[in-house]
């Protein structure tokens, strides 16, 4: 048996916070375009009170309702996160008892960020096809706005939560998941990082003590810290390798893919990638504009949309390209 995915879901928080809110807030802020080109318009904001568990749940719902899927079938729960409830148990474990999932369903917790969703098909491919498991669920969440500094101005207009629920089942046919590629390279880890509140640097009251992070931005030990320009020459550097290893393993070009879904870091980004790839950017389908970058969610979000949008289709070969926290990167080519 092959895996593949059979669906997607996704859930956005209702609050929202657009341009005109951010300019509104950071009125020092000039309007001189060179944020539009990250691509985004307006963001999805969940409440204080609301966890990464929350709304992936609210997401899997969706997929259960839409595509008519009994939650008993399901034999396996992967959910990719960077936020998590407790310490332990894991918040996999929580959202299996919230959906009334079958004891006999096994659970994980997968801390990757932005490069998670690759990662998630990876394991659920095994489990299927190794281990005979015949329905996996892939919720893919993130809460990140919750991390984000107030006076952080950079991530303020990046980043915004949402989840994302994939359902992957067994098909006898050509396999839909194929092959991977993965790597990191651990020493910039610093340039998207909370360095206070994990047991190597416990919060202090002087985790709460606010810097200028060099890039206009103001945040501290207890919220993100993101070194933009780390984070985009890594990109730069990384991504277009990634696709041709990803496209040589695999046996194909880059003419044999009909859509390619790039993690949700930001349009200029994405777009500099596909000029040094020599990626047509016809070809390339983005869906920042309403959501921001939603971390691992990022990716499914996109893909789901290309489907309704009848940019991907069924038989259409997808690269997934995922880069970021980490710094990490995956990527894979799905046929849906």
């Amino acid at each position: 048996m092959k895996s593949y995915i059979k669906a997607i879901s996704y859930y956005l928080p209702p609050k929202t916070y657009t341009n005109e809110n951010y300019y509104t807030e950071f009125s020092e802020v000039e309007i001189n375009g060179r944020l539009d080109k990250i691509g985004v318009n307006e963001r999805h904001i969940v409440a204080n009170n609301i966890t990464a568990s929350d709304i992936g749940i609210k997401a899997a719902e969706i997929l259960f309702k839409d595509y008519s899927i009994n939650p008993k079938s399901i034999d396996f729960i992967i959910f990719c996160a960077l936020e998590f409830d407790y310490i332990f148990p894991a918040s996999s474990i929580i959202i299996h008892q919230k959906l009334n999932l079958p004891p006999n369903c096994g659970t994980m917790d997968l801390a990757v960020g932005c490069s998670g969703y690759p990662y998630a098909l990876s394991i659920a491919k095994g489990l299927i096809e190794s281990s005979g498991f015949k329905n996996i669920l892939i919720i893919t969440s993130s809460t990140i706005t919750k991390n984000i500094h107030p006076k952080d101005k950079g991530s303020r207009y990046i980043f915004g939560d949402g989840s994302a629920a994939s359902l992957i089942s067994c098909r006898n046919k050509n396999d839909g998941i194929g092959q991977f590629i993965f790597g990191s390279d651990s020493n910039l880890h610093k340039s998207i990082i909370i360095k206070d509140g994990g047991a190597r640097n416990p919060l202090t009251s002087s985790s709460y003590n606010d810097f200028n992070d060099n890039q206009g931005g103001i945040t501290n030990h207890a919220h993100l810290n993101m070194d933009g320009y780390a984070v985009f020459n890594f990109g730069i550097k990384v991504v277009p390798n990634m696709i041709d290893d990803l496209l040589l393993k695999s046996n194909l070009t880059k003419e044999d893919i009909d859509v390619f879904i790039f993690h949700q870091a930001n349009v200029f980004l994405i777009e500099s990638i596909c000029k040094k790839s020599d990626i047509p950017i016809g070809k390339v389908f983005n869906y920042m504009e309403k959501v921001g970058n939603t971390v691992s969610a990022s990716i499914p979000i996109a893909l789901c949309e290309a489907q309704k949008q009848g940019k991907a289709k069924t038989g259409s070969k997808v690269l997934l390209a995922a880069f970021g926290v980490g710094l990490s990167w995956s990527s894979t080519i799905i046929e849906l």
